[in-house]
Parts: structure tokens; sequence; C-alpha cells
């Protein structure tokens, strides 16, 4: 049986701190799903059509990691593509209390599914998208920030 991964998020924008987990999972999994989920409630700073750009030019070069977008659930979106992982990037035991609470509701819900957790490296623990859009929208450089392949 295949093992497929989705990795789900907002990416808005995507981080180094997402690469670096995505990346490196790339052993763990034959197909990774970046899934940008859409939330008709939350206010996105860059367009849906621009973030799944970036993430296609990100990982141009990996050939099973596949980008896709969703609405509704992601445990639905899950079985939708006969997923039975869901890959979580940990920075903090905040992340991880936050996490496994949704973990385990998915579980409950699609009692296949497994959430998998990476942790961040060190470098990345403080890294996250709503710091990185309030230095953008003050004017401030986030190239330090975001994947080298990202031209903002």
């Amino acid at each position: 049986m295949k093992r497929i991964a989705v990795f789900p998020g907002s990416f808005d924008p995507i981080t180094k701190g997402h690469e670096s987990v995505i990346l490196r999972s790339l052993g763990l999994f034959d197909t990774i799903i970046v899934a940008v989920g859409v939330n008709s409630e939350k206010k996105y700073l860059f367009s849906l059509e621009q973030r799944i750009q970036w993430l296609m030019e990100v990982f141009s070069d990996y050939p099973q990691i596949e980008i896709d977008s969703y609405v509704g659930l992601t445990i639905d979106y899950c079985r939708f593509k006969h997923s039975t992982y869901i890959l979580r990037g940990l920075r903090t035991s905040a992340d991880f209390e936050f996490e496994r609470g949704i973990g385990q509701m998915n579980k409950q819900i699609y009692s296949e599914i497994e959430t998998v957790f990476l942790l961040a490296l060190p470098e990345y623990n403080a890294l996250n998208s709503s710091v990185v859009r309030d230095i953008y929208r003050n004017g401030g450089g986030i190239r330090q920030f975001i994947p080298e392949r990202i031209k903002i």
C-alpha cells in the first residue's frame, strides 16, 4: 500500500520551517501532498493562486511532492486522497498540545489516519507565518524566513 501523507496548512506564506519539515519527511512517505486549506472565514494576505505557485516553485524538483488545495475538513480531504497520514511540524509544547487534540479527533472520525509529528529544527522554532506576514505588512524584509525560490 502506498504511503500518502497530507501536509495541510495555509502557507500564507510558506516559511523555511514548512520547507524543512516537508523535505525532511521525504524518506517516510511515497507521496506528500502539500495541501493549502481554504477557509472562507480567514483573511489571507496572499492569494490562493500565489501560495500554490510558490509551493510549486519550492518543490518543483521533488516528483513525490504534490501541491493541491481543498475546502472543508482536512480529514475528509485525506479520505478523498486515500491518505492515511497527516504530517505536522512541531515548534513548541503549545504546538504539540494543539496538534495532539486535533490528531485525536481526526483518529475518532477516521480510524485509519495517523498523525505524524516532526520536530522543527531549532533555528525555526520561533518562525511562523503570522510573524512573517506582520513583518511584510510593515515593510520589513522577510527574505531570511522564506524559501530561496520565492521572490517577493
